[in-house]
């Protein structure tokens, strides 16, 4: 089957999403967390992982790490797919965003950009934290998979009072 036949033109009525990735980096009992900056359109002043968009021409994973290079300059390893989420923000356009965990050989990390600061924070302090919505109920459950899990799949939307709903299919 070539290029044209795989009906990626066809887009009238159908459901669009811009992909991303988020990376958990670990190393011993820290995760690496990004406080993101007070002027950033997205989640200002709170907690999360490392990622941003995908680039045409590579892969999920390829973005993922590519994002972390970018992001703290760290080298990683052990990179594993932990979760898939289908994003409806209620928006024409939503978001699938593939969350990912790496291990880290040290914790020396370059922050030159303006998205936010890192930080190296133990896990039993990341519930104290002003973490992105979905995070408290995503962590705990990331941070405890084994390495022979499966990927998470999630379905997040927002209910009338625009608090994020999260649906997990091993919960179905």
């Amino acid at each position: 089957m070539g290029a044209q036949e795989q009906g990626a033109e066809a887009t009238s009525g159908r459901w669009l999403v811009m992909p991303r990735t988020l990376v958990f980096v670990l190393h011993d009992d820290a995760v690496l967390m990004m406080k993101r900056a007070p002027h950033r359109r997205v989640f200002p002043n709170q907690y999360n992982g490392l990622g941003g968009h995908l680039e045409r021409g590579e892969s999920p994973a390829a973005g993922a790490l590519r994002e972390v290079r970018e992001e703290s300059g760290l080298k990683v390893n052990s990179l594993r797919l932990r979760s898939i989420h289908n994003i409806d923000t209620g928006a024409q356009t939503g978001i699938l965003l593939f969350v990912y965990t790496a291990i880290s050989a040290g914790r020396a990390v370059r922050c030159d950009g303006d998205e936010g600061k890192l930080e190296w924070i133990p896990r039993e302090r990341l519930g104290a934290l002003d973490l992105v919505d979905d995070l408290p109920g995503l962590l705990p459950r990331l941070l405890t998979m084994r390495n022979d899990d499966p990927p998470l799949n999630v379905h997040v939307s927002y209910d009338e009072t625009d608090r994020v709903v999260m649906r997990y299919d091993d919960e179905a």
